[in-house]
C-alpha cells in the first residue's frame, strides 16, 4: 500500500468550557489526517492535543504531522513497524500527534484485511458503558450536576478534583449525598494533591464509596506513590504517570498503583497501548481506555481497541459528551444511552464530513 499523500486539518471543535485541576478548555483542539494510497482507499487518524498533560498543542501537532507526511511519502503503509520506527527516530516525544498516524495506518490495515478493526485486533463485541464526567465547579453546583446526570441514566460518574484537598473532599461527600449509594464515583485529581494533602483526602473519602482516584500527584512524585497506596482507602490509577509500557513496568514492579490509564494520546497510539494492555494483563492489574477531547472518529477507535483487550475493564468514554457544540463525524460508533454501539464497516468505521473540513485549516503532502 504505497503512500501518495497525506491530508492534515486542524481540527478545531467548539465547546462549553470544561475544567480540570490543570486547565480550562474552550474547544478541542484537534487534528485529523487521512492517508490515502494506491489501494484505492485511505486511512484515517485523529488526536486531541492537550498541552498540560501530554506539553503539545494543535499547532505544534500539526507541524509535526507536516515533517511525518513527507517522511512517509511514497512508503509502504502496511509496514507498520517500519513506519512508526522511522517517526520515533526522527523525534522523541510527540505521542500525540504520533497517535495520528498510527491510527491511521491501522485503520489502513483492517480495511485492507476486510475486517473493523476489533476483530482485525484479534477482539469480539462486548458491552461498553462509559462513565460520564464532572468538571471542578462550585460544590453545590457539581452536586446539583451529578442529581442531572443521575436523571439522565448515568450509572457511573467521574469526578474532576484536585484545586484543594478541604473543598476537594466536600464536592465528594455532597455528591454522594445527593445521588445516594447506587450510583459508582470515581475521582480524577489530574496530578493536583501533593503527597500529604493526598493523604489527607483520600482518607477523608474513604466512607464514601470511591470506586478508584485517577492521578493523586504529579508524575515526578511517582516515588511516593507506593505509600499513598498503602495509605489510602481508595484504588489508585495512574493516569499521567504511565505514558508508554516502560512506565507501566516501573510503577507496576514498585506496586505504585491498583489500575492504569490507557490513552492513545499519551502512548502514541494503538502500537505502544498494545503494548501496555498485554503488561497489565501479565500482571493481573486492569486497566481503562480513557481520551482527552477527541471527536467520535477517536472515539470509535478507542472502543474497538477496548474490545481486544479483556482486561480493560473501565471506560472513560465520554469525551465527545463534554460540551462539544458540534458533531461532524460520520459513521462511526452510537451512543445507546450511555453503552457504546460499533458498526461491521471494515476500519475504523468512521470519517468526518468533508464540508466540515473544508471550513479549516488544512495542507496535502
Amino acid at each position: 500500500m504505497k503512500i501518495l499523500r497525506t491530508d492534515i486539518y486542524k481540527f478545531s471543535i467548539p465547546m462549553h468550557p470544561f475544567t480540570i485541576a490543570t486547565a480550562t478548555m474552550h474547544y478541542a483542539q484537534n487534528i485529523f489526517i487521512r492517508i490515502h494510497t494506491e489501494s484505492g482507499y485511505y486511512g484515517v487518524g485523529e488526536c486531541s492535543a492537550f498541552p498540560s498533560i501530554v506539553g503539545e498543542t494543535q499547532a505544534t501537532c500539526f507541524a509535526m504531522a507536516c515533517d511525518f507526511a513527507k517522511i512517509w511519502k511514497g512508503k509502504d503503509a502496511s509496514r507498520m513497524e517500519d513506519r512508526m520506527g522511522e517517526l520515533d527516530l526522527f523525534t522523541a516525544f510527540n505521542s500525540t500527534i504520533k497517535s495520528a498516524f498510527d491510527m491511521a495506518l491501522y485503520d489502513l490495515a483492517a480495511k485492507a484485511a476486510g475486517k473493523p478493526l476489533y476483530r482485525f485486533l484479534g477482539g469480539q463485541k462486548r458491552e461498553i458503558e462509559t462513565d460520564l464526567t464532572i468538571g471542578i465547579g462550585a460544590p453545590e453546583e457539581m452536586a446539583r450536576q451529578a442529581v442531572a446526570y443521575k436523571n439522565k441514566g448515568v450509572r457511573i460518574i467521574k469526578i474532576k478534583l484536585g484545586k484543594d484537598g478541604a473543598t476537594d473532599v466536600q464536592r465528594v461527600r455532597l455528591i454522594r449525598e445527593a445521588v445516594g449509594p447506587s450510583l459508582v464515583l470515581r475521582i480524577d485529581a489530574n496530578q493536583g494533591w501533593d503527597f500529604d494533602t493526598a493523604v489527607l483526602a483520600l482518607q477523608q473519602m474513604g466512607p464514601l464509596d470511591i470506586e478508584f482516584c485517577e492521578q493523586p500527584m504529579r508524575y515526578w512524585d511517582d516515588d511516593r506513590l507506593t505509600e499513598l497506596k498503602r495509605r489510602s482507602p481508595v484504588k489508585i490509577m495512574a493516569d499521567e504517570s504511565i505514558f508508554d509500557h516502560h512506565d507501566a513496568r516501573r510503577l507496576l514492579e514498585a506496586g505504585s498503583c491498583d489500575y492504569v490509564n490507557i490513552k492513545f494520546s499519551k502512548s502514541g497510539g494503538i502500537r505502544e497501548s498494545i503494548l501496555i494492555a498485554d503488561y497489565c494483563q501479565q500482571k493481573q492489574v486492569p486497566c481503562m481506555l480513557g481520551g482527552m477531547l477527541e471527536s467520535r472518529c477517536a472515539l470509535t477507535a478507542f472502543v474497538h481497541f477496548a474490545m481486544a483487550h479483556p482486561n480493560i475493564i473501565f471506560y472513560d468514554m465520554d469525551t465527545c459528551m463534554l460540551g462539544h457544540l458540534c458533531d461532524p463525524v460520520t459513521g462511526g460508533v452510537k451512543y445507546r444511552g450511555f453503552f457504546l454501539d460499533l458498526p461491521e464497516t471494515p476500519g475504523i468505521g468512521a470519517d468526518v464530513q468533508d464540508d466540515f473540513l473544508d471550513t479549516l485549516e488544512h495542507i496535502q503532502i
